[in-house]
């Protein structure tokens, strides 16, 4: 099953690096930083904080609450460095009673940030020891807002400027990039958000509150006094132009001079020219970012991903172009048609390393692509790896579950310009998985070996069989064959419903809601946690059998007659659709083959396309996606 599988599950829990997160370097659509579903924003203390910092550094506070919300989206992270070494909502770099030369990471073959002295000086201009403003909220605010100010001072000849315009030299400086794109793409951000305006509920119920500025345009002359290294020359990553690329490839080599059939770690093809492309999934990596990058370059690994995109500042690199086929969903049918991207980081360790630089360089990556390749922008269409359907029944409990639960999916669609919707529709006939990040604190566990999850904000809900949180989580049948229950465990994903997924109602009773869930009726409790919604969905036919569901679309055996390429079996996994149950439709697709098992294109029949005539629906399944055939249900 060359090309179906990719590598298996690093141990969670190999690097404990504590949550923050840093300077984004691409900017968000308008309207992207909504807060949680039904969230309004109230007095609270860091809000305070901030105007008081303003009044006291003579900041504007607008620019203030800006810069901290590019900067850690006003998360203060229980006083813990990110995994820059960045402190507090202001993301002060720096280590609490240490010299020089170290950073808080703990890692000392690390480059030292040049910013490693921010932490101790903003400490200085307020007057307090430096592990008060690394821990303490409004000290950190305070010490950055002076930090921001002296910037200003030293840029403006001792004096700060008069209007919030001309605040961007200090905003870029502040931002920390060493280059000018890094640092114009920072101040940018800082600005349209200050434009758009941003709301929030901290995962420590910290609620702000920034106000649309819409009339303040930025001041860029005043860039060149950072005395920056020069925008490096357009690289060759298919990237937007706004966002900082660089291309490595992964290795396409043949391993065994003997075998055309041993090679890696892609497939050549010219997409979307043969193969369209219709799916993003996204990853994380289970290693660091260097080694995920010398993985993909070690044609023995046979593992690879288009991009790969560093936690600590939102860098992309580029590995596969978009036209070849990445070996990196499991599915060789969802690699056909996708385009993978890898982010670094651990799916047991959550926010640790999904920071605010990684999801806006992604974001704005994935708009570029779905755009090119007219992909769409909702969770039938960018998905996780964890929504990637097995392939063969054997295969379905081995399947990855990656990013995991705490991926921001609310937040992360708000930075692709599609919010998850969180006003009910009267009378829907399915509803949109939708809590509000921030609260949702669900029980997770750790996977065999792997430590117990952290307790923070989780991007999925619970489904039980009963409206009862006593009834038994919801067993899948490929997951426990032996009609165990759910557990929480995170790897466990056939009891939980992701953020942005779709489901048709099946029932309600007090506040719970039933829904059609995996072949089986699941109830979760609706505390603000779905959003009514009209959907098409599809049903067994009157008078009917179940419906098989299916893993991949591939043709029937018919459209293989005359082609040199193998019949490749249509296999049905151990779910179906029961008669009475409805699932909502994401796409139709007809059925194709890819066909590419040797490094060499002369070889016949190699790097052949094959379509067929039967059409399949994509469905909202279970956690994972899944295909049914056209012809053995109903719409309705």
């Amino acid at each position: 099953m060359k090309k179906t599988y990719r590598r298996p599950i690093r141990g969670l829990g190999l690097v404990a690096i504590a949550a923050a997160t840093l300077v984004p370097l691409n900017s968000a659509p308008a309207g992207a930083a909504a807060g949680p579903a039904g969230a309004e924003p109230v007095a609270s203390q860091e809000q305070a904080a901030f105007a008081s910092a303003a009044r006291e550094s003579g900041v504007p506070e607008p620019l203030l609450l800006s810069l901290s919300y590019n900067l850690t989206r006003w998360e203060a992270h229980q006083g813990q460095p990110s995994t820059a070494g960045g402190f507090g909502p202001m993301h002060l770099v720096g280590v609490p009673g240490s010299g020089a030369g170290t950073d808080a990471r703990g890692d000392t073959s690390r480059r030292t940030p040049s910013a490693s002295t921010r932490l101790r000086r903003g400490a200085a201009l307020i007057g307090v020891p430096d592990r008060t403003a690394a821990t303490d909220r409004t000290a950190n605010i305070r010490a950055g807002a002076a930090l921001l100010a002296a910037f200003a001072r030293e840029l403006g000849r001792g004096r700060l400027p008069s209007a919030a315009a001309g605040w961007y030299p200090a905003v870029a400086r502040y931002g920390g990039s060493a280059d000018t794109l890094g640092a114009r793409q920072f101040a940018d951000d800082v600005y349209a958000t200050l434009r758009s305006g941003a709301r929030a509920i901290t995962t420590d119920g910290q609620a702000l509150a920034l106000p649309a500025q819409p009339a303040v345009t930025p001041d860029r002359s005043g860039l060149a006094a950072l005395h920056l290294t020069p925008a490096a020359p357009v690289s060759a990553a298919e990237c937007p132009a706004a966002l900082d690329c660089r291309y490595i490839p992964a290795a396409y080599a043949q391993n065994d001079p003997n075998d055309k059939t041993n090679y890696g770690n892609y497939d050549i093809a010219d997409r979307p020219t043969d193969v369209k492309i219709r799916y993003i999934v996204i990853h994380d990596t289970e290693v660091l970012y260097d080694p995920t990058i010398a993985e993909f370059q070690d044609s023995h690994s046979f593992v690879s991903a288009h991009y790969v995109i560093r936690s600590s500042d939102g860098l992309v690199t580029q590995m596969v172009r978009t036209k070849d086929v990445a070996f990196q969903a499991g599915n060789w049918y969802v690699n056909m048609h996708s385009i993978g991207i890898e982010h670094e980081g651990f799916a047991a360790q959550g926010a640790t390393w999904y920071t605010e630089a990684l999801y806006r360089s992604s974001a704005t990556l994935v708009r570029y692509l779905a755009k090119r390749f007219n992909i769409p922008l909702d969770r039938g269409h960018i998905i996780g790896h964890d929504n990637v359907p097995g392939i063969t029944p054997p295969l379905v409990a081995g399947m990855h579950w990656d990013p995991g639960p705490f991926w921001d999916w609310a937040h992360y669609m708000a930075l692709l310009g599609r919010p998850l919707p969180t006003r009910s529709l009267p009378h829907g006939n399915a509803v949109v998985i939708n809590p509000a990040f921030a609260t949702n604190r669900q029980p997770v566990t750790g996977c065999g070996s792997d430590p117990p999850s952290p307790s923070e904000p989780a991007s999925f809900v619970p489904l039980h069989t009963a409206p009862s949180e006593d009834a038994p989580l919801l067993s899948d049948v490929a997951l426990h064959p032996d009609g165990a229950p759910g557990t929480t465990q995170m790897c466990d994903t056939g009891d939980k419903a992701a953020s942005g997924q779709r489901f048709a109602l099946a029932g309600r009773q007090g506040d719970w809601t039933a829904i059609w869930y995996g072949g089986q009726q699941a109830w979760l409790h609706d505390v603000r946690a779905t959003v009514s919604t009209y959907a098409l969905t599809v049903t067994v036919k009157t008078g009917g059998s179940p419906a098989p569901i299916y893993g991949r679309a591939y043709p029937e055996a018919a459209a293989y007659a005359g082609s040199p390429v193998p019949v490749q079996s249509v296999v049905p996994l151990q779910y179906t659709i029961g008669v009475g149950q409805h699932y909502v439709v994401a796409g139709l697709v007809r059925s194709d083959y890819y066909h590419s098992s040797t490094i060499d294109a002369s070889s016949p029949g190699d790097h052949t396309v094959v379509t067929g005539k039967d059409l399949y629906y994509l469905i909202y399944f279970g956690h994972r996606m899944a295909f049914v055939k056209t012809t053995d249900v109903a719409l309705g």
